[in-house]
């Protein structure tokens, strides 16, 4: 990857830790594809270096459209951040067949379909980073599903990375720890104590700061199936519980 500007595709770019890539993309110079089920409910700071796609990442008919929109805009793809997800939270006993279903389409199978579908955009390679999850890695009760998913992401990667280092395209995974986002807000107080308790930073983190990693992942160019965590030590502290 060069110094000239480059092209992101974002997936759940209106909110949360994808909002926080778009945002510190744009602010590097580079432009960005925002790909989310509806529009950002607050302007964008650099809005001209966006193009916002209202995009059903589980629908293969909507990513195309969306891809193809990128590619009459912008022509080419540099960076790939799988960043959208869904959480349906229940035991193995309690939860449904569709909140099963709509979790592993959102935080994985799209994963797979969009890494797919850009893959036509990389011109001479690029990086793709998909957001993977503590749970993924460290059991914990009541997350059956998202903790099946986003393991399962983690094989994405570890796979991808391997079938495209030839073609100069680098997959990485970053694990983000319990960040403050519209998913975790449904979190009880009590809940949430728990969780903090755990984290040996003492706090949770920020969008912003597991952008940053998000956006310097991207940029190492040498760095090709990593798990990089950003959680404040949550993966070595975090051990699930009754």
């Amino acid at each position: 990857m060069s110094n000239s500007p480059k092209t992101w595709i974002v997936t759940g770019g209106s909110r949360g830790i994808g909002r926080a890539v778009v945002e510190r993309a744009t602010a590097d110079g580079d432009r960005v594809a925002s790909l989310a089920r509806g529009v950002s409910s607050t302007p964008y700071s650099f809005p001209d270096q966006v193009l916002e796609l209202k995009t059903d990442i589980t629908d293969r008919d909507s990513v195309d459209r969306a891809i193809a929109a990128v590619t009459e805009e912008f022509g080419t793809c540099d960076v790939l951040v799988n960043g959208a997800g869904v959480h349906r939270g229940g035991r193995v006993e309690d939860l449904s067949r569709d909140s099963w279903d709509l979790v592993l389409a959102t935080n994985l199978t799209a994963a797979f379909e969009m890494c797919r579908a850009t893959l036509p955009l990389f011109d001479g390679g690029g990086s793709i980073v998909n957001v993977g999850a503590v749970v993924g890695f460290r059991g914990f009760p009541g997350d059956v599903a998202y903790g099946s998913a986003k393991a399962g992401l983690s094989g994405l990667t570890q796979v991808l990375a391997a079938e495209l280092a030839p073609r100069n395209i680098r997959v990485n995974l970053v694990i983000p720890g319990f960040v403050d986002t519209d998913m975790t807000s449904g979190l009880s107080e009590r809940a949430r104590a728990k969780i903090v308790r755990s984290i040996p930073a003492g706090r949770t983190g920020t969008a912003q700061e597991v952008a940053q990693v998000i956006v310097d992942v991207a940029a190492a160019t040498y760095m090709y199936g990593a798990i990089v965590p950003a959680d404040g030590g949550l993966m070595n502290s975090f051990s699930g519980g009754q």
